[in-house]
């Protein structure tokens, strides 16, 4: 079964895997691995190098010619595997579900693409649409497979779907992001006489209990109606090298995500930088990445043909980031859609169910055969 040999694909994002992860981490064994399936397919496929070992994957099953088109965009890499219940890269089958890291986030959706395309080879270099299938690079962590494709390539594309477990539905909406990396200072001393130093874990302690008093309520102000509140949440926290040493650092990292109204009024960086200035924070920010919401118009006509596709598809936000956004804001109207529930995404024992698979497989297929008819 195709999502079983992608599972079988270590791939995990070395921006964040542990030491132990060392020997599977890149992207490029999987791009490999689409690159002979997807020639197979009648596809002409080439690689744009972001990193080393680190490629999207660009698959067009019709030159570009000036007819309109779409992309299928799943992501190449998966999170870390560390603490894993299961073994990561089995696939097995075992109780009607698909095991394994990446079974849902995002190999499932990722299989399910491939295989509507591979059900409908010999229409697409017919199809008034062309229809391209690209694998992005890096999501999980900085994005710049999306990031740099985006910047290349976008004036080519009317529309994208990129692959996420959405149950189907249509993420039109979904929140931005900021990952910030603060720091607060102190002075060492020796630990039987702590009040010659100053302890630069209690200082940023203090700091993140006042930072999140206040910054909540604030944030509050940039309600959405569908998506809710941004929120703050305070990831790691790390600091010191001896317990009889008095720490003279601290770092934490967090992860804000942001709402459309907090984006356009400034931003959260903007935003976290004036809330640490107005209440005097000894923080310092260190790094920070800002990721974009993404919005798009309902009134976009490849909308429609998904929502025609099957009644029980809805139209949803979602509190989450994907590649959809930076390609959404470099002007590819996008929405996110595959089979699994993002419940699933991440965990300990992640799985997809098979017959949530097979639906989402019969869908996309059915959605590919309907753009012979467009326009409408």
């Amino acid at each position: 079964m195709l999502l079983q040999e992608l599972i079988r694909i270590p791939s995990v994002n070395p921006d964040n895997a542990s030491p132990e992860e060392a020997g599977v981490t890149h992207e490029q064994a999987m791009a490999d691995f689409l690159a002979e399936w997807l020639t197979g397919i009648g596809a002409d496929v080439t690689f744009q190098e972001i990193q080393p070992r680190r490629p999207n994957l660009i698959a067009r099953f019709a030159p570009l010619d000036g007819r309109p088109r779409i992309l299928l965009g799943p992501h190449l890499d998966t999170v870390g595997v560390e603490g894993m219940t299961i073994d990561p890269f089995s696939g097995e089958i075992r109780d009607g579900k698909i095991w394994g890291r990446g079974a849902c986030d995002t190999k499932g959706p990722m299989a399910a693409m491939l295989e509507a395309l591979r059900e409908n080879r010999n229409i697409l270099a017919d199809l008034p649409v062309a229809v391209d299938f690209v694998a992005f690079m890096g999501e999980e962590t900085s994005q710049d497979g999306s990031r740099n494709f985006a910047k290349k390539h976008a004036s080519d594309y009317q529309f994208a779907i990129v692959g996420e477990p959405t149950s189907m539905d249509i993420v039109h909406l979904s929140k931005g992001s900021l990952w910030a990396i603060l720091t607060s200072t102190g002075l060492a001393a020796h630990a039987s006489q702590p009040h010659l130093g100053e302890n630069a874990i209690l200082k940023m302690a203090r700091a993140l209990l006042t930072l999140q008093e206040n910054l909540e309520p604030a944030l509050a102000a940039y309600a959405d109606p569908i998506l809710g509140y941004s929120t703050l949440n305070i990831g790691t926290i790390s600091g010191g090298t001896r317990p009889n040493i008095v720490p003279d650092s601290a770092r934490v990292e967090i992860d804000i995500r942001q709402t459309p109204a907090l984006y356009s009024s400034g931003g959260a960086l903007q935003f976290l930088r004036e809330m640490i200035a107005q209440l005097r924070l000894p923080l310092e920010i260190e790094y920070a990445h800002e990721n974009p919401p993404m919005q798009t118009d309902l009134q976009n006509p490849f909308i429609d043909k998904l929502l025609a596709t099957d009644a029980r598809t809805k139209l949803v936000g979602a509190p989450w980031f994907s590649d959809a956004a930076h390609l959404s804001a470099a002007g590819i109207p996008s929405v996110c859609i595959g089979p699994g529930s993002i419940a699933q995404a991440h965990t300990k024992d992640e799985f997809i169910d098979i017959e949530s698979f097979e639906e989402g497989r019969a869908f996309l297929s059915k959605f590919i055969r309907s753009l012979a008819d467009y326009p409408k």
